[in-house]
């Protein structure tokens, strides 16, 4: 049985309630950097249609998505609410649909060139970034947002990993690295950044080859990308991990490897602006470590994103750091089990 069938069972198996037309699913506000220095960043979840891959067997943002399709107009009063909510006077706006931006069946053409527009008028805007998969990165999609927004335009990109094999057999992402490095490639031309989210700890992947994914796929993919997010696998409902989880076949990741990542990652490629916002830090369901320490270690990783300083990891200490050390060693001989909760 292939993982594409075994996600679309566990999704056909979800209740899914309407959400109301008319308001995006999430706005926040948060922390990112602009030429090396804090500025704040307005993140804005469209309700769509969703991904239309929609197959990933960590990714739950599928119910979040529109259940029927969102007009031009309804598009719009998602954005006009979520602009009305900004309270910044200089920010990032960070487009995210659950999907890809750049898709015409999430987003058409007018609407995206609408909103890029605003924006571009908006003088609290200084940059936007722009969530898509890459078969969706052409000089055409690019050329229409660049035309009418004139500030720094990044397109950011759920890479994974760099390993084929890992994306294809832990995460069933539905393309290559190579894809990838294309759509960067065609990004640059037109003058545009790229930003790759990673991700510690797939299913199936023990702690110890979670690590040393990540810090070789931050040393394959900084080439590639002027922004490298990390982010630290939680689990969410109704997916594939949520059921590992729950048989007891899956834990998140420790708070002590996205450190060590971070470290080896920032050391390895200084130039390369390298984040992670540990969601869920501290529970059961998303990083951790022993519990004692979670909070600290997670604010640490949070100032590193904003600093890019690894001396803020020097004084972090627990004593579960000498067991997280030996997960690492001994986790590989657990036959898919992990050791500690």
């Amino acid at each position: 049985m292939s993982l594409t069938t075994v996600v679309r069972e566990i999704r056909g198996r979800q209740k899914v309630s309407s959400s109301p037309t008319g308001r995006p699913t999430a706005v926040w506000t948060g922390k990112d950097v602009l030429d090396l220095e804090e500025i704040p960043a307005f993140t804005i979840i469209f309700q769509t249609s969703g991904c239309r891959w929609n197959n990933c067997t960590m990714c739950g943002y599928v119910y979040d998505s529109a259940q029927t399709p969102q007009s031009h107009d309804d598009l719009m009063k998602q954005f006009e609410y979520a602009m009305s909510q900004c309270r910044d006077d200089e920010i990032i706006v960070k487009i995210f649909t659950s999907g890809s931006f750049l898709d015409d069946s999430e987003i058409s053409s007018k609407t995206r060139i609408e909103m890029l527009t605003r924006l571009d008028a908006d003088e609290r805007v200084k940059k936007v970034i722009a969530e898509t998969r890459p078969e969706y990165v052409t000089p055409d999609k690019l050329s229409e947002c660049t035309t009418v927004f004139g500030k720094p335009f990044e397109v950011a990109m759920g890479l994974e990993t760099s390993s084929d094999m890992i994306r294809k057999d832990c995460i069933n992402k539905g393309f290559t690295f190579s894809d990838f490095t294309s759509s960067s490639d065609i990004a640059k031309k037109k003058g545009i950044s790229t930003k790759a989210y990673l991700l510690l700890k797939p299913p199936f992947l023990s702690e110890g080859t979670a690590i040393y994914d990540m810090v070789n796929s931050i040393n394959e993919t900084a080439p590639y990308a002027g922004t490298i997010s990390m982010n630290l696998c939680n689990i969410q409902r109704g997916t594939l991990v949520d059921e590992m989880f729950e048989r007891r076949d899956y834990r998140p990741p420790w708070l002590w490897s996205a450190v060590y990542v971070l470290e080896k990652g920032k050391a390895s490629n200084p130039d390369t602006i390298i984040l992670s916002d540990p969601v869920g830090a501290g529970s059961k369901r998303g990083p951790h470590n022993c519990g004692k320490c979670d909070k600290d270690v997670a604010e640490a990783i949070r100032i590193f994103s904003v600093t890019q300083d690894t001396g803020v990891f020097s004084n972090l200490y627990c004593e579960c750091k000498e067991l997280w050390e030996k997960v690492v060693e001994l986790e590989e001989f657990a036959y898919g089990s992990y050791l500690v909760k």
